[in-house]
């Protein structure tokens, strides 16, 4: 396979070198579906979608309104605001009365997955509730942002240490020190999704009085940038959840994986 001219990824490949890992490999775990985590994962994703959806069809609705309307409309663009300017146009030329149609189209649209959005987002909340999870009593952590680190998280103790969630999360920073210089660099692999929550919940900490402020403003003081020390308060607010989903499965308030 490692011989000149074959060094190819083929699934015969992957599936040999799966099975050489899985049979020398000291410490597996054992895989386990665990309930409320694949159903919050199903909400998650079926919100995020709603979302998606609507975000492109604002922007067809915003480029709509934008050709109608010679000075356009500002950023956030809002269903309420959006019928607030349709109803002050009243085009003659064909073109625009088309163009017209399929903004309220479009508008119709948008307040529907208004509502299915409203409704995800109940019974998102209604299923952290239900987990007994303590992360949204972090700073920052709001109901949306628990379920989906709760979801893409998984069973916890399967991370065996705070550092290897934080590399799993995408946090931990790779070192490419060269000689005597010594440095690192942002890790561009990890969850995706995870490392987003943790950017959200970073943000929420820099902008208020909170132990993550301090810590900000601390590595800012020693001279590090602001995405330097962001990287830094995300390596920091890992272990936050990792400890807290720890605390949560050790007093059995989540399922233990």
């Amino acid at each position: 396979m490692l011989s000149t001219g074959h060094g190819r990824k083929t699934d015969q490949a992957d599936a040999l070198s799966v099975g050489i890992a899985a049979h020398t490999a000291a410490r597996l775990n054992t895989a386990v579906v665990d309930e409320t985590i694949a159903a919050l994962r199903c909400l998650t994703e079926h919100r995020d979608d709603l979302v998606r959806g609507r975000t492109q069809i604002v922007n067809r609705l915003h480029a709509l309104l934008a050709q109608l309307i010679p000075a356009g409309l500002p950023r956030g663009l809002t269903a309420d605001n959006a019928a607030a300017a349709l109803r002050g146009i009243r085009p003659r030329a064909v073109s625009a009365r088309t163009m017209r149609q399929v903004a309220v189209e479009l508008l119709q649209e948008v307040r529907r997955l208004d509502r299915r959005i409203a409704e995800a987002t109940a019974t998102l909340s209604a299923a952290v509730a239900a987990s007994g999870t303590t992360l949204t009593d972090l700073h920052g952590i709001g109901d949306v942002t628990a379920a989906k680190i709760l979801a893409r998280a998984g069973a916890v103790n399967r991370f065996r240490s705070q550092a290897a969630f934080a590399s799993y999360c995408g946090v931990a920073p790779i070192e490419v020190s060269s000689g005597d210089i010594q440095r690192h660099r942002l890790s561009r692999a990890g969850d995706r999704q995870l490392n987003y929550a943790l950017h959200v919940m970073a943000m929420a900490q820099i902008k208020r009085a909170t132990p993550g402020r301090d810590y900000y403003q601390h590595k800012r003081a020693a001279g590090k940038t602001h995405k330097a020390a962001m990287r830094c308060l995300k390596r920091r607010l890992s272990d936050v959840f990792y400890r807290t989903m720890i605390k949560d499965t050790e007093t059995s308030l989540l399922p233990a994986g």
